[in-house]
């Protein structure tokens, strides 16, 4: 959180702060947390933010596909 905070190591962070923490998991390894960010990453803003306000029962409903 403190190289987001400074700026420090540039990239998406460094331009958008201050930074804040909202959702955080812990994973036995850092190849599991990585996979997990990638797949956070593509969700839609919805769905983030059901994830972010523990509605986990909302997130499958904004998985499916609007056509």
């Amino acid at each position: 959180m403190a190289e987001h905070q400074s700026g420090s190591l540039g990239g998406y962070t460094s331009t958008r702060r201050p930074v804040e923490l909202v959702w955080s998991e812990w994973f036995q390894s850092i190849t599991d947390a990585i996979g997990v960010e990638r797949q956070i990453k593509g969700w839609s803003r919805a769905k983030k933010e059901a994830l972010i306000a523990g509605a986990f029962n909302q997130l499958p409903e904004l998985s499916k596909r609007r056509t």
